[in-house]
């Protein structure tokens, strides 16, 4: 069974239900790593957590949800091993997978719709990493 991480800041806190209720309707384990309500909080908060369960693989993939997306996701690759891709439509969030092989996908809570997402989360579920020379650019990216 696939296990999914998800974090979200206050102003992701209503898609990240949404979301979770959507994936563990769809058969999938989902890890909620917070916030737990629309009261104002950092993202870093959440957003340490979700990236080290993607990075000791703890969780298969993470989702990341915060006002923009932005800040969500810079902070989750911070970690090493994390491949955070800031997704706003369902093909880049298909690419984001197959050519960069993103292991956390980070949604602007403001400014789309929990259709929209949950598009973007089964584009990105449906994707697969096609390796070859985007295998040799992402052995590149670790510092």
């Amino acid at each position: 069974m696939t296990k999914i991480g998800i974090a979200s800041d206050h102003a992701g806190f209503e898609l990240k239900k949404e979301l979770k209720e959507y994936l563990g309707g769809k058969g999938y384990e989902v890890v909620d790593f917070g916030t737990d309500s629309e009261a104002s909080v950092d993202y870093p908060d959440f957003a340490h957590p979700l990236a080290a369960a993607v990075e000791y693989n703890s969780v298969d993939f993470g989702v990341a949800i915060c006002g923009t997306g932005n800040g969500i996701c810079m902070t989750a690759n911070k970690h090493q091993g994390v491949r955070g891709a800031l997704c706003w439509q369902p093909e880049i969030a298909a690419l984001a997978k197959q050519h960069n092989d993103a292991n956390v996908i980070a949604l602007p809570a403001r400014f789309i719709s929990a259709d929209m997402a949950k598009r973007i989360l089964e584009a990105y579920i449906d994707a697969k990493f096609e390796g070859g020379r985007h295998q040799r650019r992402i052995d590149k990216i670790a510092l």
